[in-house]
């Protein structure tokens, strides 16, 4: 009997036969299967937040047949096949863990993310030999929030950050007076450009404070999703709907959804 990744290999390779595969399958290429690679990575951290192990088993096996449908275009078009990924990561991690596969000794875990980070600059080194940019390297798909931090800890190992938490402070207010100020004026490029200012420097912020922005982001959508739908259920108890409502009694309600979700 096949173990199962074999088996999952062999029905991508039945699933793409010209003649006899799914329609579907045979359509798709690397660029038709990007929502699909996003989408599953995004459900797989949803079933890790609500601690659903069952679910995330599922999940991350729709993860892994991503990684095996590209794998399987890349080898029809001679360009490598599951075998050669799982050997890049696996060479990668041999790499990145002197200290587990080979002699290195770090005192601290400051030297051994230091280590690997100065791994991680001579891979994208090697990709990239035409560029000097300690900024190079990073996806251009990364979401805004995860990209800024990315940016920002890759100027700061540079050199170029605060040395503590303190100015960030005062470089939020900075820019968010010059976001009032675009607004003032009017001019929508201007208020866009200053609130992404914003934005990033809120970032910043976080990550001196030791806070993952995405993360932190996240939990304050759940914790207002909460609340609003307090605020919702208390107005269709009423017989009601939210736009009956003046703005004080749902600002009242919004107080009371405090209170209560926090019990």
């Amino acid at each position: 009997m096949l173990n199962n990744t074999q088996q999952l290999l062999d029905l991508m390779v039945q699933l793409r036969d010209p003649k006899q595969g799914c329609p579907w399958d045979l359509k798709q290429d690397f660029t038709t299967l990007i929502p699909y690679v996003i989408e599953e990575a995004y459900e797989v951290v949803d079933a890790i937040e609500r601690n659903d192990y069952d679910d995330l088993r599922g999940e991350l096996g729709d993860l892994l047949l991503q990684v095996v449908f590209q794998a399987q275009i890349a080898k029809e078009r001679g360009l490598f096949d599951f075998e050669d990924v799982a050997g890049s990561i696996s060479n990668k991690l041999i790499r990145r863990h002197p200290h587990v596969f080979a002699d290195a000794v770090f005192a601290d875990d400051e030297q051994r993310h230091q280590a690997w980070e100065h791994a991680k600059a001579l891979e994208r080194q090697e990709k990239q030999p035409d560029t000097s940019s300690a900024l190079s390297g990073i996806a251009a798909s990364l979401p805004a929030l995860m990209a800024a931090e990315k940016i920002q800890d890759r100027a700061a190992r540079q050199g170029f950050d605060w040395p503590e938490a303190e100015p960030v402070f005062a470089k939020v207010e900075e820019e968010l007076d010059e976001v009032r100020g675009a607004w003032e004026s009017g001019d929508l490029a201007h208020i866009q450009e200053e609130i992404g200012d914003l934005l990033f420097v809120a970032v910043n912020l976080a990550r001196h404070l030791k806070v993952n922005p995405e993360v932190a982001l996240k939990q304050s959508i759940q914790k207002f999703t909460k609340r609003f739908q307090y605020i919702e259920q208390q107005v269709a108890v009423s017989g009601r709907g939210m736009t009956d409502c003046e703005l004080a009694e749902l600002d009242a309600l919004w107080d009371e959804a405090k209170v209560v979700l926090a019990k």
